[in-house]
């Protein structure tokens, strides 16, 4: 670390400690040269999640738009707005553990996998959506796949 002072890089550290809850270290300096004291402070530099379109073009990670897409397939629906911000922040965190650069199919893929636990009907308009249902045809299907990989509801009588 260079000195404010006199511009020397030789200096040890007197002190440090955490600050903002543990978010950045603050440490105080001495300057080797010049005696001097100053503090410096350490933050962690998160790297950007970057999501690669199916087109090629990239743009930076935006958690309110899956909340957004979460939140348009489950209107009306038994879902509330802590449990979409939730799921986005589940998502965000997993696809950080991918990599650097993700693609729109995992993050679609994600979500669907959230939704199909969650809400059948939410995942259902998610997947029209995402898959691009053309017809009854797909629905169709897709409620198969989803009927499935779901346990059968009891009955009481």
């Amino acid at each position: 670390m260079r000195c404010p002072y006199c511009r020397e890089l030789d200096d040890k550290v007197v002190d440090s400690r955490l600050t903002d809850e543990g978010v950045a270290i603050r440490r105080r300096r001495e300057c080797l040269s010049c005696g001097r004291r100053y503090t410096t402070y350490e933050r962690f530099d998160e790297v950007p999640l970057i999501v690669v379109k199916r087109g090629g073009q990239k743009e930076p990670f935006d958690r309110s738009k899956v909340a957004a897409g979460i939140s348009r397939s489950a209107v009306n629906r038994p879902v509330d707005a802590a449990t979409v911000e939730a799921i986005a922040i589940e998502i965000e965190e997993d696809l950080r553990a991918i990599g650097a650069e993700v693609g729109t199919d995992q993050v679609g893929f994600a979500v669907l996998e959230r939704l199909r636990v969650l809400d059948p009907v939410s995942y259902l308009r998610f997947a029209s959506v995402y898959k691009g249902f053309e017809d009854v045809a797909d629905f169709e299907r897709e409620v198969g796949l989803l009927q499935k990989t779901t346990a059968p509801k009891r009955r009481e009588p």
